[in-house]
């Protein structure tokens, strides 16, 4: 093809019903606040970019009222800077509170406000008048998610029909004003596959996935499959006509692929967790997400469904929506894989236009459909949690995709983990090497193969199929110079984490030199030697660069003010560290505790009651880190090439005794066990940041380390471990 793929963009910006309660993307995201965000996304090289200027936040009271004082200024700068909007009118929302998609009415009312738009934006040629018609339909008529909360095939068909509708009658609309407007038409696109036994629902599914298209297209006609199951359901013969004109089918099928939207339907219910549990009302089975069943790889993948869409409907077609949330290494694969996998049906002839990457500025609580207000947060190529949007690697590999059509990061060396053993609820009897993109994966450097932090890391790169070799000091001494530089030229790391050092703040009182030349000079090595090779640097400080007496958190600016050796030792190395190198990254972290590993707070605490001994805890507050949380954090800013001084630890303080009370509570002990010493007054080293709280809660953590421990702190159990 002559024009090259483009990169569009995107923004979660869902105006959802659940209930009577609203909830906008927009605002969660802070978007609503920030027209300087168009700015940021110019930047990235995006001229395409699918922008809300939904119903619900222009006409939320009457339909006789319009305020599109807020769009007019976005729509304006869009304008300047040359970006070309997709008009996005009703995005997974049943519309304003005077309204929903069972209403007959509904379609007529949005196309009342598609004509609106048009009218007072002429210049607007792209619409997507209702995104992901199916999709929506399904979560609030068929699975009862969303407003109206329907739970089965009638309330789900009535939506759907009139989504489709309303786009029909929402095109006719603009095009009176905008002849040659054209349609977007979005809607996640999956497949369904199953045993023999279930062959024929993963049928049935496999024809529902195409009803939006089938729809606009014309194509349900008296000999479609689905026209009698629509009839059936209440749906008239003269809604059904109404598509056969087919004046509303796409001019771009807009095609929305995430790892969950291919299945897998089992009847043995035992090989899958509960939660996959489900059924139809004739037979009971298990929903499984099938990129985890040992199924030919050509089948599954944005590749393989794009190929589908294309051969079926041979109309020009966009990746609408390319997000994945997880990690940031796995979120660059799936943007790669599916931005090489449009040009790689390009080059077979499909008319492929564009990949769209999504969400900008992220997402908060999908991972609960917005069901739960929960605010998890999911970063896209910009990162909204500190006082301004930071870029992630997402941002960097968006720009290179828009300005040179191609990307490169270490990470990529690798498949993403939808390709890796990991994904297998049971793991194969051989490992497969297939995920292995290229002949040697770049790894990193990381030190400190004895200590909780580097075996952390380690452990949490092998999950994250980040390649890595992990180093004690008899294999690499940092003090050392000269065999620091002998290791990093003959390893070639594309990064180092230095989890290296001493660790003892009580003991470092009685040997000072010993604490100060691990701490400082080993670290200040191994930033002049990285920065030599150009190669990015992780180094670790703590909390105790601060005294406590500031009564507050302290942040990233505050001055430090240690009280002790090893607090002085983690200042000098701070200060060495990143005088050697100025692409260092230095993370001030607090009291780690694990699930993995004895040398944390939380056994001990639970060890010593085990033993029916008494428990006794100071009264400073401090801000608990979780160690899981911790690596995957520090991985996720090296990947994005962070820099600079961090606070990394998880939200909210306590004191050691608390810590200690709730931690007897939860594991069964009695709490009063633990007693207080507030000797010497009460001092306060917990951490704030003022680039952002990346961490989830101290709560949540808690939890998850009583879920995850995998060391037992029962004393009789300790005394066998000692015996073996």
């Amino acid at each position: 093809m002559n024009h090259p793929l483009e990169l569009w963009g995107g923004l979660e910006c869902t105006v959802a019903r659940i209930g009577d309660d609203f909830r906008d993307q927009s605002l969660e995201t802070g978007h609503r606040d920030r027209i300087e965000d168009l700015d940021r996304i110019a930047d990235l090289g995006i001229r395409t970019l699918r922008y809300p200027i939904l119903w619900e936040t222009i006409s939320p009271v009457s339909p006789d009222e319009a305020d599109f004082s807020w769009h007019d200024e976005r729509v304006a700068r869009m304008q300047q800077l040359g970006i070309r909007a997709i008009a996005g009118l009703c995005h997974h929302g049943s519309g304003p509170g005077y309204t929903d998609m069972l209403d007959p009415a509904w379609p007529e009312l949005l196309a009342r406000h598609a004509r609106n738009v048009a009218e007072r934006y002429p210049h607007l040629d792209l619409y997507t008048p209702v995104n992901e018609p199916l999709t929506t339909a399904r979560f609030s008529g068929l699975y009862g998610h969303w407003y109206p909360h329907g739970t089965g095939y009638g309330p789900f068909l009535t939506a759907l029909v009139n989504e489709c509708k309303a786009t029909v009658l929402a095109m006719r609309a603009i095009r009176r004003i905008r002849p040659d407007a054209q349609l977007v038409q979005t809607d996640d696109m999956g497949k369904t596959f199953s045993t023999p036994a279930l062959a024929y629902q993963a049928e049935h599914e496999n024809q529902r996935r195409w009803l939006t298209f089938d729809l606009l297209c014309g194509m349900v006609d008296r000999h479609h499959p689905w026209w009698r199951i629509l009839r059936d359901h209440g749906v008239s013969e003269d809604n059904l006509n109404l598509f056969l004109e087919a004046d509303a089918a796409p001019d771009i099928i807009g095609i929305n692929h995430y790892l969950t939207s291919e299945r897998y339907l089992d009847q043995n219910l035992n090989r899958y967790p509960e939660h996959h549990w489900g059924g139809n009302g004739r037979d009971r089975y298990a929903d499984a997400e099938a990129v985890r069943m040992p199924l030919p790889a050509a089948e599954l993948g944005p590749v393989a469904r794009l190929r589908e869409t294309w051969e079926r409907y041979r109309r020009p077609v966009a990746v609408t929506e390319a997000h994945h949330g997880c990690t940031r290494d796995e979120q660059l694969r799936w943007l790669v894989e599916i931005w090489n996998g449009a040009n790689q049906l390009r080059n077979e002839g499909a008319d492929i236009r564009a990949v769209t990457v999504w969400s900008l500025f992220g997402t908060v609580d999908w991972n609960t459909l917005l069901t739960q207000r929960n605010g998890i947060y999911e970063p896209g190529p910009y990162d909204v949690r500190g006082p301004e949007p930071r870029r992630t690697a997402l941002a960097q590999a968006a720009e290179a995709l828009a300005k040179q059509g191609a990307y490169d990061h270490p990470v990529l060396d690798r498949a993403g983990w939808w390709k890796r053993d990991i994904r297998f609820y049971r793991p194969p009897a051989r490992r497969s090497n297939a995920c292995r993109l290229v002949g040697s994966p770049r790894q990193l450097l990381i030190t400190g193969a004895t200590g909780t932090l580097g075996r952390a890391f380690s452990r949490i790169c092998d999950i994250r199929g980040l390649d890595h070799v992990l180093l004690s000091r008899h294999d690499m001494d940092i003090c050392d110079p000269t065999i620091v530089r002998e290791v990093i030229a003959c390893e070639k790391p594309w990064a180092v984490v230095n989890a290296a050092g001493y660790v003892r703040p009580a003991q470092a009182e009685e040997e000072p030199e010993r604490c100060f030349r691990e701490n400082a000079v080993g670290a200040e090595n191994l930033a002049r030697i990285c920065a030599e090779f150009g190669i990015p640097l992780v180094a670790f400080s703590s909390d105790l660069v601060f005294d406590g007496t500031l009564d507050r958190p302290y942040t990233e600016g505050d001055d430090v003010s240690p009280s002790g050796v090893y607090g002085a030792s983690k200042v000098e190395a701070e200060r060495r560290v990143l005088s050697a190198h100025d692409g260092a990254l230095v993370v001030r972290t607090s009291a780690f505790f694990g699930p993995w590993d004895r040398y944390n707070f939380v056994w001990n605490v639970l060890n010593t009651l085990s033993r029916g001994d008494i428990v006794d805890a100071r009264a400073d507050l401090v801000s608990p880190t979780y160690v899981p949380d911790l690596v995957h954090e520090v991985l996720n800013l090296l990947i994005d090439g962070a820099t600079g001084l961090w606070h990394l630890a998880n939200t909210g303080a306590v004191s050691w005794y608390d810590f200690a009370r709730m931690a007897a509570e939860r594991a069964g002990y009695d709490p009063d066990l633990v007693t207080q010493n507030d000797e010497g007054g009460i001092v306060n080293t917990a951490l704030d940041s003022e680039r952002g709280l990346l961490l989830p809660s101290f709560d949540s953590a808690f939890d998850r380390f009583f879920n995850d421990s995998e060391i037992s702190w029962s004393a009789e159990d300790t005394l066998s471990v000692a015996a073996e």
